[in-house]
């Protein structure tokens, strides 16, 4: 396996010689806790082992539900909000599927203005489908997203072959569940013992990535191949452990945010993928690191500005993808633009040495910087990755001390909306 790795750079310093080595040795048995699985999350621990719900016969399954789909459609609407779609959101964003039908996304905005445009751009398409994924079909983005969809499909097509371009992923016997079993809707399986920020190893995230043309065998085996190294792994040397001790020592030593910083715009979705992870699962009893992003090298030219010589208050996680996928070389030019000394240079050595001047400033000038180095930005790596940050996200949450699997602070602002809404029994 091509390895993730994972580098510290500290001028300033912020560690105390030893202290991340102290800090490791003394995580070692939270470490083995994760690992052994810890019964009090029994409930929220079911992509820990990723055959549970992504195993060989499941992935069989849904790619043959997928080539269905990619038989016949030209678009593909996936309703859902927040861990519902932002996986394979992220995965379809990274790597760009060549084929297939063209995936839209609904059901993670109110906005009145961007439904009548999905809808606009429907009529643009010959064969639609649809997939509803909602855990227990009580959250009002995707609620209300899929009973326009499911109007504009029965107007279009009629109700029985809109039945047959209906796909709904939620919990068995839910209400959602019903609705398939009454309409003659395909229903798929949101398991239970998932929460929605860790369902990319089931049907949640993998169907919607299969319909995409992506390989989800490969993101599979990523998420497999990454939870048997850090299973392995010692203490001193997991990755995972350390990532999650480097982000509470920081903590620790006054840093409010981590930045995700990245050069490759592909990552845009997955930054926001992490976003949700970290900051549902951490964001708790006064405490946590708030995760931000830099999609580079756009985002220099106006937070650049700020992380050079703002506050002091961020440290930096920098993504570095070492293959190279892609090449354009710049042509000679004989006309004086002042940028011949770029002539026969390809954009990728470009990018990747503004990646690289751009994290040694930054060190330079006193902030933190984590590298955390991936193969490629293919299918298996970006499995690898998914597993790799929701390990670390899980250790980290022990670390601070917080629950890692609720979010009651999601739960605040329904009340109010509900009630306002006219919702029976909200108060």
């Amino acid at each position: 396996m091509k390895d993730i790795t994972l580098s510290f750079q500290d001028r300033r310093p912020v560690l105390a010689p030893g202290e991340l080595e102290e800090k490791l040795k003394a995580s070692a048995s939270l470490l083995a806790e994760v690992v052994a699985g810890e019964e009090q999350y029994q409930d929220s621990l079911g992509w820990l082992h990723v055959d549970d719900y992504a195993g060989p016969a499941r992935v069989d399954f849904l790619l043959e539900q997928a080539a269905r789909v990619r038989a016949d459609a030209d678009a593909f609407v996936v309703i859902g909000i927040g861990g519902s779609n932002q996986a394979s959101r992220a995965a379809v964003k990274a790597l760009r599927p060549k084929d297939g039908p063209a995936i839209l996304w609904a059901g993670n905005t109110i906005s009145a203005c961007e439904m009548a445009r999905t809808l606009e751009e429907l009529d643009g398409y010959k064969s639609i489908y649809t997939d509803c994924i909602a855990k227990n079909f009580e959250t009002l983005e995707p609620g209300i997203a899929f009973r326009m969809l499911r109007h504009y499909l029965e107007k279009r097509y009629g109700e029985a072959d809109a039945a047959r371009r209906i796909f709904a992923t939620g919990t068995p016997d839910s209400t959602l569940h019903q609705l398939c079993r009454d309409h003659g809707y395909t229903f798929l399986e949101f398991p239970g013992p998932i929460g929605g920020r860790c369902s990319i190893g089931s049907d949640v995230g993998l169907f919607p990535m299969a319909v995409a043309g992506i390989d989800i065998k490969a993101i599979t085996q990523g998420m497999r191949d990454m939870r048997d190294r850090l299973f392995a792994e010692p203490a001193e040397e997991n990755i995972a452990l350390k990532y999650a001790c480097l982000r509470n020592l920081m903590l620790r030593h006054g840093y409010k945010l981590e930045m995700m910083a990245f050069f490759e715009p592909r990552l845009d979705y997955f930054a926001k993928w992490w976003i949700q992870a970290f900051a549902e699962s951490e964001g708790k009893d006064g405490t946590g690191l708030y995760p931000v992003v830099s999609s580079n090298s756009e985002d220099l030219h106006s937070i650049g500005q700020f992380i050079q010589q703002g506050s002091p208050i961020l440290f930096e996680t920098f993504i570095e993808v070492r293959a190279r996928d892609a090449s354009v070389i710049m042509p000679a030019e004989t006309k004086k633009d002042y940028f011949q000394y770029l002539d026969g240079k390809d954009f990728w050595d470009i990018n990747d040495t503004a990646r690289k001047a751009t994290m040694e400033a930054h060190s330079e000038g006193g902030i933190p910087c984590l590298n955390l180095s991936v193969p490629a930005l293919d299918a298996h790596t970006l499995g690898q990755m998914y597993y790799f940050f929701l390990f670390a996200c899980y250790l980290s949450c022990k670390l601070t001390g917080v629950n890692p699997f609720n979010q009651p602070g999601v739960e605040a602002y329904k009340g109010y909306m509900f009630k306002n809404l006219g919702k029976p029994g909200a108060n």
